[in-house]
């Protein structure tokens, strides 16, 4: 009962922020069933174990509360931060990870969705894709900032963005420049700083690392294999003296052996021993660790349009015992005299949201909205995030595991039926509203095998 008093006191305090009292029961009722054990967890199953007497009702409330409802995400993410940023715990680090994650759709109405590479698939299919930012240290995490991706084809195509109901001054934008507007809203909003991880999607852009460093913050970011870079001891040759008239050079200069090299080139010629054994947390059955090197390089993206070079940073190199080549390779401005096991332990740390979008997919239904327009597919989002932050702050907070936290959910009619499994073959349907629901099959509504929130 008391962690039911929690949820209460919780749900109140986001319920502050939506603009119109009569909100607070569709935020209730909705996040309540987001953390019910079931498999299904779009607004009619939510409606129906929900208020099972009254499903039809329950079910027109949420849909209008979800889908049409003007309230603001931003608003209710920002008070969800605020619950749960203080018992994140910072003494170790702070982090602010940076990712996509491809939500499988089918049809083409639904706001988003088109043919492109879907995270989750691990492949080229139609899906919609978010780009989010989250919070986290080394003992939880979670999404502060979530955004639909809009491709091109959207963009274009002003006649299908208004009947998806995407907001006029929604333009095209990059996935990197929406992480870094998310990034300057995050430091506009006072989120603790923190080191920025991502992977080489975004890590790969010499853009993207030098308006991170532009805003003064550190990055730890993946990088692909053929990145460039200035090895120790080579560089640029300084500009090209000027001889008579005309204006004088100011770029730097390459020659034979003043050239840059890959970073895998690099990794491929370094000595054995520049190699070794590190550990960054202990896994399910054993500790992680792989071999890795650290060598301070200079990038060398387009220097030759610059007068002076890069600044120095880490390079820091994945290579598996038995692998024949590398694996993966990370740019970092983290200190000089930062030691290899930290360079590794905050690289590492991505795997957070990894785990954050496999818990807010599996079971709390962040994929499973049916709905095809902006704002419902946003308002979704958003409640699901605070949903798991709730289970989330109890674990930080209480200790709670399993399904302590989770509301237990109410039974069914034995007649109830979900919609839109056939016609009805009950000849006086109008004499009972469930009648014409009894010939269908029923509804699963066995408990998902899995915890909300596991635990480590």
């Amino acid at each position: 009962m008391e962690i039911e008093d929690e949820l209460e006191r919780y749900l109140d305090r986001l319920a502050g922020v939506l603009g119109h009292a009569d909100r607070r029961v569709g935020l209730m009722d909705y996040c309540r069933g987001l953390m019910l054990p079931i498999k299904r967890k779009s607004v009619e199953p939510l409606a129906a174990h929900v208020d099972p007497l009254h499903v039809q009702a329950k079910h027109q409330s949420l849909h209008h509360f979800v889908a049409k409802s003007a309230w603001s995400d931003e608003a209710v993410l920002r008070e969800v931060r605020a619950v749960v940023e203080p018992v994140l715990n910072f003494d170790r680090g702070c982090y602010w990870i940076i990712d996509d994650t491809g939500i499988p759709k089918q049809g083409t109405h639904s706001v988003g969705v088109t043919r492109q590479y879907c995270g989750q698939l691990g492949k080229t299919e139609n899906c919609q894709v978010a780009v989010s930012l989250s919070l986290a240290s080394d003992t939880g995490s979670l999404p502060i900032q979530w955004r639909l991706y809009l491709p091109k084809e959207w963009t274009d195509d002003p006649a299908r963005c208004h009947a998806a109901g995407v907001p006029e001054d929604i333009k095209f934008s990059t996935k990197i420049d929406i992480a870094l507007a998310q990034v300057k809203q995050a430091q506009d909003d006072g989120v603790p700083a923190g080191i920025v991880l991502a992977d080489p999607a975004y890590g790969d852009s010499a853009l993207f690392r030098d308006k991170l460093a532009a805003m003064g913050l550190r990055y730890a970011v993946g990088i692909r294999s053929a990145t460039s870079v200035w090895v120790p001891g080579v560089t640029p040759l300084p500009p090209e003296p000027t001889a008579g008239r005309g204006r004088p050079s100011k770029n730097l200069r390459r020659a034979p052996g003043h050239t840059p090299v890959s970073v895998k080139a690099l990794a491929l010629a370094l000595p054995g021993e520049a190699y070794q054994t590190v550990a960054w947390r202990e896994g399910t059955n054993e500790a992680l660790s792989s071999r890795f090197a650290a060598v301070r390089i200079r990038t060398a993206c387009r220097d030759y349009w610059q007068s002076t070079q890069r600044p120095e940073e880490w390079l820091l190199i994945e290579w598996p015992e038995g692998d024949a080549e590398p694996l993966k390779y990370f740019l970092s401005t983290l200190s000089a005299d930062t030691p290899i096991e930290q360079l590794v332990f905050v690289t590492k740390m991505r795997w957070r949201i990894e785990r954050d979008y496999r818990e807010l997919k599996q079971e709390f239904g962040l994929g499973q909205y049916e709905g095809r327009n902006w704002r419902g597919l946003h308002h979704h989002a958003t409640l699901c995030i605070a949903a798991y932050a709730f289970l989330l702050y109890q674990r930080l907070t209480q200790g709670s595991k399993k399904n302590a936290a989770r509301p237990k959910a109410p039974a069914l009619p034995e007649n109830y039926q979900p919609r839109g499994s056939g016609t009805s073959a009950t000849p006086c349907a109008r004499l009972d509203r469930h009648a014409s629901l009894s010939h269908r099959r029923s509804y699963c509504t066995s408990p998902a095998t899995m915890s909300v929130l596991r635990i480590g």
